[in-house]
């Protein structure tokens, strides 16, 4: 190699490190196991829930919970002290700024939001919506009026669309638990 490739080579080198790297950090903080038993830690067992919506029911869910973020997928248990049905645990996957964040939150059985869980964050940026402050502004919350984005849930600066995914994603998890799963629902036809 001569003493021009050289140069080029150290050039494209030093170009290459001082080009800024995306730094991606996906960590898996909770099981679903353990998110279980943070929200609702009293139950001794959690039945796993298939929520078939019919059209009708999906409209509501949807007029109700307003605009949404991609989800990815959704679960959901009862959780039961005995034979006491304590409430509903949720894990659901609402997409961040470019890829998705695992949560958790509980419905209890009369209808008051527990802390929300991060399971999961796989974003560079954004990941402070695990901060103990953020997530306890979800708990005792009762409704969908109680959920605002920005009013309600502040904002965190530096994670604006994983703050407002999330809040979007528990105000879909409200919705769907009001038209499904509170007492005195009707079931899907």
């Amino acid at each position: 190699m001569s003493h021009r490739d050289w140069a080029l080579v150290a050039a494209g080198g030093l170009a290459a490190l001082a080009a800024p790297a995306q730094i991606v950090v996906a960590a898996e903080y909770l099981s679903v196991e353990q998110a279980q038993k943070s929200i609702f830690p009293t139950a001794d067992r959690f039945d796993e829930v298939i929520l078939a919506l019919n059209t009708a029911q999906k409209q509501t869910v949807a007029s109700l919970a307003g605009p949404q973020p991609p989800h990815r997928s959704l679960r959901s248990w009862r959780a039961f002290r005995g034979d006491e049905l304590l409430g509903y645990v949720f894990v659901d996957e609402v997409v961040g700024r470019q890829d998705f964040i695992t949560y958790a939150t509980g419905i209890d059985a009369s209808g008051r939001l527990g802390a929300l869980e991060v399971l999961a964050y796989r974003e560079s940026h954004g990941g402070e919506v695990r901060s103990g402050a953020w997530r306890h502004q979800f708990s005792g919350r009762q409704n969908l009026d109680q959920l605002r984005f920005e009013a309600d849930i502040k904002n965190i600066a530096g994670a604006t669309l994983s703050c407002g995914h999330v809040t979007q994603g528990v105000r879909w998890l409200v919705a769907l638990w009001e038209v499904t799963l509170r007492p005195g629902t009707p079931p899907a036809a």
